[in-house]
């Protein structure tokens, strides 16, 4: 039974309730060097994720406005935001679009409230925001997903947004065909693995990894890793990461 495909009937929580558990623990192990700045509009789910998490350290400030969770990114520099689209003053796109172009290096987690807000969305797709989640799949497995694929610099789209995040650009094509080791270098790059991973996981040296996704970036005209794994993503050159939680 999947617990966000029926959010307007009445369900008893108590099966799920060692997910859940067993979710937040993962949560703990995966975000040991992330630095996090919080930013949502319901406070209920503000001090529930924050109580998730077991070290403070991780948690650099919480807000739920969008001036302040600005000041918190400008004053504190996090690795990773995480954020709603709907806050208690102004708006979490916005505030995507603002981050992103201060501090492209800054990864942003939008946790989406309602899927129909195709606009909305869209704009958060164009200001390069790096995952995108629907909110009442974070207790469940997605949120652990997209904070362990996000924090590590790479991409999470949930799979109700992912012919939003492609639309419109399917016919799109790099200036010459990347190697199938270019491809598998910019799978993993959408993992949020870095090179000394790639390398580990190819059995190449970090430097020939860097050396094939430079290559990979100067075919797809990319700015950067992440921008190479959205276009790699975007135009169906790469299969989309794995969603599945270890257990």
């Amino acid at each position: 039974m999947d617990l966000a495909s029926q959010p307007s009937q009445p369900l008893d929580f108590t099966p799920f309730l060692d997910q859940v558990r067993r979710n937040t623990d993962l949560s703990n192990l995966m975000l040991q060097d992330a630095r996090i700045v919080v930013c949502l509009g319901s406070r209920a789910l503000l001090a529930a994720f924050l109580g998730w998490i077991e070290n403070p350290d991780h948690i650099l400030g919480a807000a739920t406005t969008e001036d302040e969770g600005l000041a918190l990114v400008e004053q504190h520099q996090p690795t990773m935001v995480l954020l709603s689209d709907q806050l208690e003053r102004g708006h979490g796109v916005a505030l995507v679009q603002q981050i992103k172009a201060r501090w492209p290096q800054i990864h942003t987690l939008l946790l989406i409230t309602q899927e129909q807000r195709h606009r909305q969305i869209k704009a958060a797709i164009d200001a390069c925001c790096d995952g995108l989640l629907v909110e009442s799949r974070m207790g469940l497995g997605a949120g652990v997903a997209a904070l362990q694929a996000v924090s590590g610099g790479g991409i999470y789209i949930d799979k109700s947004l992912q012919e939003l995040f492609r639309r419109g650009h399917e016919g799109g094509a790099p200036l010459e065909p990347l190697s199938p080791r270019e491809l598998e270098v910019l799978a993993l790059v959408a993992q949020g693995k870095g090179n000394i991973q790639i390398g580990e996981h190819l059995f190449v040296s970090a430097d020939t990894v860097k050396t094939h996704l430079s290559h990979g970036m100067r075919k797809l005209q990319a700015n950067d890793r992440t921008h190479a794994a959205v276009l790699g993503l975007r135009w169906g050159l790469i299969d989309w990461p794995s969603t599945e939680v270890p257990r």
